[in-house]
């Protein structure tokens, strides 16, 4: 698949991209997610954090939407040498939508409301700063429900000349009712019936900060604590928030980097198989 699991290494240090005391596997583009490996008990540290490591050196890191061409990673191997390699990041091109003339109450929610998005933003801030270590992601990842792609990762509306934020996951449209299903294992660490923005709205946590977000549902059959397998039903897909008409909202974050959850999957399958 394009992009997806570009083995070893898209950046400039050349030959010793196959050094084994350290590997690196994904996406080096905006959006992208790259796992990685190297000797337990080394320090890895990428864009100012350090990263938690499994038992036998698996770590995680994403590039956010916007970000930047190069990007550095430095690791303290357990007998004191450090390595540091500048990763290339290749940069998108975003559809971007100017719509004008419409309503001041389809481009910002009413002041009644704010206090309410607030306290619910402040739950979802929360369990994105988690970072537990088990190592979910690493078994892979699979599409959570099956439907016409309507919306992608990174585009953008302007609504009466004022740039809204950009849309994060891939929209998966499909009539209400349609199951939804976990799309990889994970820890269910929120599950509301009725957000402001997003109406039915499930995370999985996937380990290590790597965290699966589900919009719009109309049912969410799910509770916090749960762990579920890939393949686990969730709910259903809806359109209650703030939705024009049924479908999935998937998003994925690395802690507060956004990633593109289409560089985890394969094409979309189609029903017949």
């Amino acid at each position: 698949m394009k992009y997806l699991l570009a083995l070893f290494f898209s950046f400039s240090v050349g030959a010793t991209a196959l050094a084994e005391d350290l590997t690196l596997e994904g996406t080096f583009e905006q959006g992208g997610l790259v796992i990685g490996k190297t000797l337990p008990g080394s320090e890895v540290r990428f864009g100012g954090r350090t990263l938690s490591l499994t038992p036998d050196g698996h770590f995680v890191f994403g590039f956010g939407r916007d970000a930047p061409k190069t990007a550095e990673l430095t690791v303290t191997y357990p007998d004191g040498r450090q390595e540091t390699r500048s990763l290339a990041v290749a940069q998108r091109t975003y559809e971007i939508q100017r719509i004008d003339g419409l309503p001041a109450s389809k481009v910002s929610p009413p002041e009644s409301v704010y206090a309410r998005i607030k306290k619910e933003n402040a739950k979802i801030v929360a369990v994105r700063k988690l970072d537990r270590p088990e190592a979910d992601f690493l078994k892979g990842f699979a599409w959570p429900a099956q439907g016409v792609i309507s919306g992608v990762y990174g585009s953008q509306r302007i609504l009466n000349g004022t740039p809204k934020q950009p849309h994060y996951g891939v929209d998966i449209a499909a009539p209400a009712g349609t199951p939804a299903y976990a799309p990889a294992d994970g820890l269910v660490v929120l599950a509301e019936d009725d957000l402001y923005y997003t109406g039915g709205t499930v995370i999985l946590d996937h380990g290590y900060g790597l965290t699966s977000a589900f919009l719009h549902m109309q049912d969410v059959t799910v509770e916090v604590g749960q762990h579920l397998k890939k393949g686990d039903p969730m709910g259903t897909i809806g359109a209650t928030g703030r939705a024009t008409g049924p479908h999935l909202d998937w998003r994925i974050n690395w802690f507060n980097e956004r990633i593109d959850p289409a560089f985890l999957v394969g094409p979309m399958p189609t029903p017949d198989g």
